[in-house]
Parts: C-alpha cells; structure tokens; sequence
C-alpha cells in the first residue's frame, strides 16, 4: 500500500489536473446514473400514451431531446475525464522519468557495479509505463467504478428489493475470486519485470559490442541468448494474459447469469403487473451499471498488481542512497594546487577481499607519478580513489591538506581531469565532445586545446569542422583521433590535476608521435597520476609506484628501482624494455607525417 501512496502523492503534486480529473468523473458518473432513469420514464410515458390511445408527438420530440441532451453531455464529460486522466498520467510518467535520470545520474560508481544497465533501462521505461497506465486508469477510474457499482446497487434494491439481492448476491464470490487473482498478478508482474530488465540487459550489451559479436562469428550464440530471455518475457506475459482471460470470462459469465435472472424473473413481474416496463428497463440499464465495474475488476486487478511490482523497482533506486555524497558541512574546493596525499588508505569493493592494503604516498604539485603492476594489482583503485568515485574504507586522501571526503564533490571533480585508456564519446559534433566538461566554452578556447592535442589539422579537413558529427561512441574516427579529443576534453577543462591512462594499444604507428606530444602538453604544470604502459613514461616520472595485490611492493625514480633489481626490474625487462624497441622500430618520419594527416 506504501508503493500506492507513494505514487498518489505525485499525483497531488498536478493539483488542478487532479482536480479537474475527479471533476468530470464525478459528473460523467452523474449522468451515466441519470440516464438509465429518464430512459425509464420515457418507456412508461410512451407505454402510457400508447394504452390511452393517444400519442403525443410534441411530448416524445421532448423526451427525445431531453434524451439526446442527456447523452451528448454524458459524452462531453467522458470526454473530459478521459483527457485530464491521461495528461495527469504523462505528467506524473515525466515526473518519474525525470527524478529517476536525475537520482541515476547522481548514484556512485558502487550502484552502477550492481546494476546492469539494461535493468536500469527497462525501470527507466516499462516500468515508468507501467504506473503511467495505473494513473490513468487504476487509480482515478477506481472511484468511478466503486461509486457506479455501490449507486447502482443501492438504486436496485430500492427499485425491487427481491430482485436486487439476487444480482448483488453473487459479488462476494466475485470479490474473493479478485482477491486470489490479485496475489498472483503481482508475483507475475513482478517476475515480468525481473525478466523484461533481463531481456535489456542481453540487448544493449549485443548491441553495444556488436563489432565483437561480428569479429567471432557469434551472432547464432547471441541470438540464442536473447531467445532465452526472450521466451521467458513472453511465457510470463501470456501466464498473466491467461489469469486475466479468465478473471474477466468469470465476472462477465456470472454477470449474464445475472442478466437472465432480471429477465426472467423481472418479465414475469412486469406480465403479472407488479412492476411496470420503465421499471425493468432501469433494472437492466443499472444491472449492466454493476455488470461494468465488475467486468473491470480482473483488469484493474491486474494493472494494481503491475503498477505495484513497478512502483517497487522504480523506488528501490529513487531511494538508493549514494555511497559517495557530500558532508552536511562540505565546502567548495577552489581551483587546487595538486598537492596529493595517501596516508594509509585501505579500500575494499563491497564485501570482496581488499583492493588496497595501507597506500601511502605523496605527490608534490607538478610532479608525475607513475604507477605500474600487474593487472588486479590496484592501479585503477588508486586513481579513482582521486575523484572519490569510491570513498576510502579507512586512511584519507587530501589535496593541499585538505580531506577530499570533506569537499563538494562536484568542485573536487573540476581539479580532477582523466584521460582513460577507453576512450567515450558522445553521439555529438565533435566540438560539444571537446566542450563537455566546459560546455559554455567560447569556441576560440575549443580550437586553442584541439590544437594543443595535435587535433586541429583534421578537424579543419572536415567539411562541417567542428560541427562534424561522430556518430555513437566515436565511430567514425580512428581510436588515435578518440584519444585526442579526450586530450583536448582535458585541456580545456584545464584540471591541476590529471589521471592518464597513458595505453597506445589503439593508436597507429603515424600517430604516435602527435600523440606523445599532446601529451606532453596535457601533463605540463599538472600533477599528473600515469597507469603507465610505456618506458617513456616511467623515466619522465619523479615518483614510480610498484603495486602487488593492493600493496605498494617498491617505489623509487626510474633509475633507482632498476638499480635494486627488485620488481620493477622484472617488469622492465618483461614489459617496458621490449615494447620501447617495438615502438621505437615502428616509428619513422614518414610514418609521423601519415599520422598527421589522419
């Protein structure tokens, strides 16, 4: 019922949508009961004027008018219940939308390793529909039919007692046979949702890696895979359909049933002059008032137990509270120096064994420090430490002294540029993707840090420039082209700050050389963290940082360490040295100037 108040109050929020909704229900259920009783009247004046043997033309002309009259505003109030209804119902669903975009938005890096995004997608959407239609016809039709079900029942044990209890008396089986339906709608809907969140998930990921899917050949296992959950959604969605076929086919049976009775009993009733004609025709009309609300009670039913499996998924991240958040007294961090301090950081992803053990170092503003180890070592951990995507588990880390757990994430995050190694772009001009983090940017600033990222020469080649869409994720450039614009994303930002992953695994021969130096220019004056893949970076570096299983293993400059044959030796001679000699026999001149131009 908490799920039902929930969303009740978001529709308090429309107040006049509200109002005007319950407005014109109320009057489209004033006359859908006045009707049937003028309809009533007609038939025993006409019946009266027919056994007096004196039909008045002018007085029929009036019932009819009063009758067309009677519709036509029937008509209009239907109308108007049914318009304010579903635009309270789209605002309520933007309401949703907005709130669920904008709490996603705002939710760390731990609640998107939880989630799959396709789930979060198909909250985002089936769900937000979900108690849209709930809205719209659950919540603010319910009255109507409860108010028309007990009126009309009330009418017909006044019209006929007798004859009015052997209609109503079939509604108790009826309401407990909703009741049992209700239950297992909800589990249904519930596991639907469960399922459909499933179903995105296999979606979005094959189409997200659909350049993998292709080079392996593995259409037919991801066809079969999205077969799988497909068959699910649908196997559950016609399980519910067929509770709710037979829901309905139960209430309309039994209702007929009821009808046959009125006709039969009530005919004879009427033959032996104990009620007159207009009195079974309103005894119809309002037997058929009960036989709607009733009729739709499997359906309303259903969509209840929808909207509350959807309400309660849509809550669940509405309410989620971030593990990163500011302090109550968090202050704006101004523009740092790149002072940076780990005293004894510990950290742990969720309830898995500890990805950092005891990180203490320093960084001193200007300096590069580089981190190298095997993959599952910590280096990651460490940078993203940095931006607090995650809050250490003890220990701090400070910037010019000062706790980043005790600043306002959002100004800590303007001191913090990152380059990574996976480069994402937007479906976007290439200048709005340059522009990202400063999106009011003059476009004199744009083209000064494209050209320091060695990416103004091509986007001048372009025929729309800067204007050039790029297509999803950057398609339509090579992944060198990629790597400078997020060097030229950084530049403008102009952090003090900067994280780099300095990987060139997807940067052709031609273009190594534009890239070192946008490097080169990125990393100017910065305090600059380097997950460092290239001899290069590790002899520029002031401060190289060893890490074996969340621990640092050594740490020392580039010429130290190799003179304690520890660790980074290993690692020079295995990894660094070998790739230096390939990058160096790989580059030319000729190649350089290639690169130039793409």
């Amino acid at each position: 019922m908490d799920i039902i108040l929930r969303i009740w109050r978001l529709m308090a929020r429309y107040r006049w949508w509200l109002v005007g909704a319950y407005a014109t229900t109320l009057g489209a259920l004033a006359a859908t009961l006045v009707l049937p009783w003028f309809l009533g009247v007609a038939v025993d004046r006409a019946v009266e004027m027919f056994q007096a043997g004196h039909v008045s033309t002018g007085a029929l002309l009036w019932l009819g008018l009063l009758l067309a009259g009677l519709t036509v505003l029937q008509g209009l109030l239907h109308f108007g219940q049914t318009y304010t209804a579903e635009a309270l119902s789209q605002y309520v669903a933007y309401d949703l939308r907005d709130r669920f975009y904008d709490r996603v938005q705002r939710l760390s890096f731990e609640f998107h390793d939880r989630h799959h995004t396709g789930n979060l997608m198909s909250r985002a959407i089936s769900d937000v529909e979900a108690v849209r239609v709930f809205v719209a016809f659950g919540l603010l039709r319910t009255p109507y039919f409860a108010l028309l079900f007990f009126t009309s029942s009330g009418i017909l044990l006044w019209l006929d007692w007798r004859l009015g209890l052997m209609v109503i008396g079939f509604i108790p089986l009826l309401l407990l046979y909703s009741i049992r339906t209700r239950s297992e709608m909800r589990s249904i809907w519930q596991r639907i949702s469960e399922r459909m969140g499933e179903l995105s998930t296999v979606l979005q990921e094959n189409l997200t890696g659909v350049r993998v899917v292709k080079a392996f050949a593995a259409e037919r296992h991801e066809e079969r895979k999205f077969d799988e959950k497909n068959v699910q959604v649908a196997e559950e969605s016609v399980r519910a359909t067929r509770v709710r076929a037979s829901s309905t086919a139960v209430m309309v049976m039994v209702f007929m049933l009821a009808m046959a009775l009125i006709l039969g009993y009530g005919g004879s009733r009427v033959i032996n002059g104990e009620m007159t004609l207009g009195d079974l025709t309103r005894f119809l009309l309002y037997g058929q008032g009960l036989v709607f609300p009733v009729r739709m009670i499997g359906w309303l039913v259903s969509m209840f137990a929808r909207a509350v499996a959807s309400g309660q998924r849509l809550f669940e991240v509405l309410d989620a509270e971030s593990a990163v958040r500011d302090a109550p007294d968090a202050a704006e961090m101004p523009r740092a120096k790149g002072h940076v301090r780990f005293e004894d950081v510990h950290f742990s992803y969720a309830e898995r064994q500890p990805a950092l053990q005891g990180i203490s170092f320093e960084a001193k503003p200007g300096q590069i420090v580089a981190l190298l180890g095997a993959p599952g070592s910590g280096k990651s951990t460490v940078v993203n430490l940095l931006p607090r995507f995650y809050d250490v588990t003890s220990g701090k880390v400070t910037i010019d002294g000062r706790d980043v757990s005790e600043v306002a994430v959002e100004s800590l995050r303007r001191n913090v540029g990152i380059v990574q190694q996976d480069v994402f772009l937007f479906s976007a001009s290439l200048r709005d993707n340059i522009a990202y983090g400063r999106p009011d940017a003059a476009m004199a600033a744009v083209e000064s840090a494209a050209r320091t990222a060695q990416l103004h020469e091509l986007v001048a080649s372009l025929k729309d420039g800067y204007n050039t869409e790029i297509g999803e994720r950057g398609v339509n450039l090579s992944g060198g082209q990629r790597q400078r614009v997020a060097i030229a994303r950084a530049l403008l930002l102009d952090p003090p700050i900067l994280v780099l992953d300095d990987s060139t695994s997807s940067v052709d021969a031609g273009t190594e050389a534009l890239f070192r130096q946008a490097m080169e220019s990125l990393m100017k004056g910065r305090t600059t963290f380097v997950i460092a893949h290239r001899l290069s970076s590790v002899r520029r570096a002031d401060l190289v940082l060893v890490l074996k299983d969340g621990r640092i293993a050594e740490r020392g400059t580039h010429e130290e360490l190799l003179a304690r044959g520890g660790l980074y030796r290993q690692i020079y001679e295995l990894q660094l040295l070998p790739r230096e000699r390939k990058d160096e026999r790989r580059w030319t001149p000729a190649a350089a100037a290639q690169g130039a131009a793409r």
